[in-house]
């Protein structure tokens, strides 16, 4: 720290500041919103038996952590999601390393693979029930089709677009398309597997609830319709 010039201790500093800044103002939003929510159902602004409130929904929460239902229905959600996100991960690159390895194969199935990113996940899920029956294998693969196709996509446009000078380099020095492969395409990669995994994880999650709640006993999904079922009843 010595060696920190005071330029680059006062930009550090700034910095620091801000990263602060943004942490508080993110927590500061999320606390407006739930004021204002419960000002907005307490002063009959909104209806409270359609939108709730959030001390109704904490009040509800701890209910059910008292009964052990919220926990059961989570870890129920979090396994399958778990289950699909690396299934999502695993086979993605695979089959992006795949299509980068053949031209030929990649051009046949491009198309393919636009069509069904474009499908809608949702319409398919009682399809899956009759092609798999009314199990958990239902809802892993609804989780997994909803990100599988757009995240092969996204990967292999992202090794398509290494540096053919690189590339030339490495055939250069003798090396292979083994080398190229392990010395280039998957270290340089590393961000964009990383940044699809983020977003992989948020659209596996989906794709469980949409199963579950076509297919399940158990999960965020079954709570979904079945307080959909509760809420038409009264």
């Amino acid at each position: 720290m010595n060696n920190i010039s005071e330029t680059q201790r006062i930009y550090l500093s700034h910095a620091r500041r801000k990263k602060v800044l943004i942490h508080l103002l993110r927590i500061g939003l999320l606390v407006a919103i739930l004021v204002f929510w419960e000002v907005s159902a307490r002063l009959g602004w909104i209806d409270d038996f359609i939108f709730s409130s959030p001390s109704l929904i904490g009040a509800c929460a701890l209910d059910m952590i008292r009964d052990g239902l919220l926990q059961m229905h989570l870890m129920a959600t979090l396994k399958v999601t778990i289950l699909s996100f690396l299934l999502v991960t695993l086979l993605s690159i695979v089959s992006a390393l795949l299509l980068w390895m053949s031209r030929t194969i990649s051009s046949i199935l491009e198309p393919y693979l636009v069509v069904l990113n474009s499908l809608p996940k949702s319409a398919l899920a009682p399809l899956l029930i009759v092609w798999l029956g009314n199990n958990q294998a239902t809802i892993v693969v609804a989780g997994v089709s909803v990100a599988i196709f757009g995240s092969i996509m996204t990967l292999y446009t992202n090794f398509c677009e290494i540096d053919p000078e690189k590339v030339k380099l490495i055939y250069t020095l003798g090396g292979t398309r083994l080398s190229v492969l392990t010395k280039l395409l998957l270290p340089g990669s590393v961000p964009i597997i990383i940044s699809n995994m983020k977003v992989n994880i948020g659209l596996c999650l989906i794709g469980i609830v949409i199963g579950e709640m076509i297919s399940s006993k158990a999960g965020l999904g079954y709570l979904i319709i079945y307080g959909t079922q509760v809420l038409s009843r009264v």
